[in-house]
């Protein structure tokens, strides 16, 4: 069984990766909304991760012996100023999800969790991707958005995304 600390924190984030996909849902409606169908492509593929994360939160903690509790989940931003922003606000969100990650695994130690210490350590290691994969693409976006033909350049590079 999990502390209740370890507990309470892990099903806190099962939260937080909901509300990020919830997030890059609300992006891909903006860009969809934009005709920037590639950017929504790109996005939508990042909320499908985000619940898979979610889920495996989900599924460890019942592997614990715990029930899992679901909380409110806060609605996202919905406006964004150009094709730009969604992207300079992902790589923000991952860096404060990171945080997020480094501060269970502190506490996974300091509760003496070998077993949680080693579930996160698959989270550190993705967040490192996740700030690398968003990252990428908001320097692609910036380089590029700067004209209507490098718009949609971008589109059609970020619409090549594979689903996991």
């Amino acid at each position: 069984m999990l502390t209740d600390k370890m507990y309470a924190a892990l099903n806190d984030q099962i939260k937080h990766e909901l509300y990020s996909a919830y997030l890059y849902l609300s992006m891909a409606t903006y860009y969809a909304d934009q005709n920037l169908d590639g950017f929504a492509h790109w996005m939508e593929v990042q909320a499908q991760e985000e619940v898979e994360h979610a889920m495996k939160i989900y599924k460890y903690i019942q592997e614990r012996g715990n029930r899992v509790i679901l909380q409110q989940i806060d609605a996202p931003t919905t406006e964004f100023e150009n094709p730009t922003a969604p992207f300079a606000a992902a790589l923000k969100h991952e860096q404060y999800v990171t945080s997020l990650i480094n501060n269970l695994y502190t506490l996974a130690t300091e509760e003496n969790d070998y077993a949680t210490q080693v579930f996160l350590q698959w989270f550190v290691t993705e967040q490192v991707e996740e700030e690398d994969n968003v990252g990428k693409a908001l320097h692609l976006v910036e380089q590029l958005s700067g004209a209507p033909a490098g718009l949609i350049l971008a589109d059609k590079q970020l619409g090549k995304r594979e689903e996991e």
